[in-house]
């Protein structure tokens, strides 16, 4: 499973990033997450809000901190 967050390392991303990586590994899942800061390839992602979090490729949400709820739901 691929976790991309993309962000310019704000405190919000920060937060996603810590929420993340705390669920992956409760839940116990496989993942490699990648830390995308290039402003050029975040707005060619069609990203305008930051964080975003896109999970093998699909955008599972944007401008906001995921609660743990929704992040668990993208690995049912």
């Amino acid at each position: 499973m691929k976790i991309e967050i993309l962000g310019t390392g704000c405190g919000k991303c920060s937060k996603a990033t810590k929420l993340i990586e705390e669920i992956i590994k409760e839940i116990g899942v496989e993942a490699e997450v990648k830390h995308i800061t290039d402003l050029a390839e975040i707005v060619s992602r069609g990203v305008m809000k930051t964080p975003a979090v896109f999970v093998n490729g699909e955008k599972k949400c944007d401008g906001k901190v995921p609660s743990k709820t929704e992040i668990r739901a993208w690995f049912e």
